[in-house]
């Protein structure tokens, strides 16, 4: 943000990231301050629940730092991963627009740092900005896709294409540099669940791309090697 004059310095390193996601750069620096102002920011430790599945939901979440895992638990308590979320990613959208109740469950696979806003005050910034409406509303757009994306991928990829394409993601968006996927918190059943496929079934295709040079593993982090041949097999 340009300047933080009379912003309290506990709500200027909030209201920087907030700054920094579509969904708010609409509100304009002032608008993006008063956002700050009226939500609270939290610290979670690795393995903390944000909120539970089947709780309301009263507050729409926004990822200030660290990285979450969106958990969905079935009626025989087996969990299913459904979604990484990393820096300056929002969650918690679809109870606020229905008033049902949670959905899944998040929990963090790091120490996160999460920044909640009340719906009461998220509805009273709509009115006051149709902008933060339509980008909203552009959001949920890009939630329906990224879900029929995976619908897809599961009816036409095969397990080593969805792996490619999965670590091909994780690395553009949660690497810590380019072509490197770090994984703390991570396991290799968060990222079978990913994929709809079972640990021992990812732990084969991973040792399949290392054997032919795509990838090389070393602990939790994996370096993809041949990007190119991964698009390919992704079906990018």
């Amino acid at each position: 943000m340009n300047g933080h004059s009379g912003v309290p310095p506990d709500i200027q390193p909030v209201a920087a990231v907030l700054a920094e996601i579509p969904l708010f750069r609409v509100l304009g620096e002032s608008g993006i301050v008063s956002t700050a102002r009226a939500g609270l920011a939290r610290r979670y430790r690795t393995g903390q629940i944000i909120f539970h599945q089947g709780d309301p939901g009263e507050s729409l979440y926004v990822l200030l730092d660290g990285l979450v895992k969106v958990v969905f638990t079935t009626e025989h308590g087996d969990e299913i991963v459904l979604n990484i979320l990393s820096r300056g990613d929002t969650f918690g959208e679809m109870a606020l627009l229905d008033g049902s109740p949670r959905s899944a469950s998040i929990v963090t696979a790091r120490p996160s740092w999460v920044f909640a806003l009340p719906r009461a005050r998220l509805l009273e910034l709509m009115r006051e900005h149709p902008g933060l409406a339509d980008e909203f509303l552009r959001m949920l757009g890009h939630m329906v896709r990224r879900l029929t994306g995976q619908a897809a991928d599961l009816a036409f990829l095969d397990l080593g294409g969805r792996l490619a394409k999965l670590l091909l993601q994780l690395a553009g968006k949660h690497g810590t540099t380019e072509g490197v996927v770090n994984l703390p918190g991570l396991t290799q059943s968060d990222l079978a669940a990913l994929i709809g496929a079972t640990r021992p079934a990812v732990n084969r295709a991973l040792q399949s791309l290392v054997s032919r040079h795509l990838i090389a593993i070393e602990g939790r982090t994996i370096t993809l090697l041949d990007v190119a041949a991964l698009r390919k097999r992704g079906g990018l």
